[in-house]
């Protein structure tokens, strides 16, 4: 096969790449929520990926809502270095019951604030804030978690619309752990595997064959007396 060749498909490939790329970055650009071992009626360790998707502003705060029809009967924040957390206890409207346990009040929201001086979530970086909770609720399907992210230059953004069925995903989807089974970090996080964002990256699959064929057709029109 000539060199020539060679590096031309090198270069499609490579272009096509990038597509991909960007389309997967641009699918995952938001609040998620994540379990490595959350199923229903356990216990559940629940990771909060936060971006920050700012050219010049950090993340200095975060807030997430628990799901108050659902309460946890425990729950434990991450301690992080540089970050101070506080979680926010309520009176249920009517008694719930957990388990064993009859909850009366619960937690309702946890809030993690940058230490002053400190540089939070640094513009275009991530960073991963985790709760321990149980019990998780039985029959239910999924979970969701609004939460609220806060810049460094007053920014807010709020993370708390509910996908509906049929629908377009929103702009802003809130957090939403999956409780059919137990899951993975992937099963388990925002909306990722929505249809419209594998038709993306379908798309950009098709792309890439695109180009190569266009590749071929040029080096075949080429060889042409």
């Amino acid at each position: 096969m000539p060199k020539r060749f060679v590096l031309r498909a090198a270069a499609i490939a490579a272009a096509a790449a990038l597509v991909l790329a960007g389309a997967a970055t641009s699918a995952s650009a938001h609040v998620t929520v994540s379990s490595p071992d959350a199923k229903p009626g356990g216990y559940a360790k629940l990771v909060f990926r936060v971006p920050s998707e700012s050219e010049t502003a950090g993340t200095t705060k975060l807030v997430v809502t628990l799901p108050k029809d659902h309460p946890f009967a425990g729950v434990g924040a991450q301690v992080k270095d540089g970050w101070k957390v506080q979680k926010t206890k309520e009176k249920l409207a009517a008694p719930v019951k957990v388990g064993d346990v009859t909850l009366t009040e619960a937690i309702t929201t946890v809030t993690w604030s940058a230490v002053p001086g400190t540089a939070g979530v640094p513009p275009n970086d991530f960073d991963e804030f985790a709760l321990s909770v149980g019990r998780l609720p039985e029959g239910v399907d999924s979970l969701s978690f609004p939460s609220v992210q806060t810049y460094s230059d007053g920014e807010v953004v709020k993370w708390e619309e509910i996908a509906k069925d049929g629908a377009d995903k929103p702009e802003h989807p809130a957090p939403s752990l999956q409780l059919a089974a137990a899951i993975t970090p992937v099963a388990a996080t925002t909306a990722e595997t929505k249809p419209d964002d594998v038709a993306r990256v379908l798309g950009g699959a098709g792309l890439l064959v695109g180009l190569l064929g266009l590749g071929f057709g040029l080096r075949s029109r080429k060889a042409k007396p």
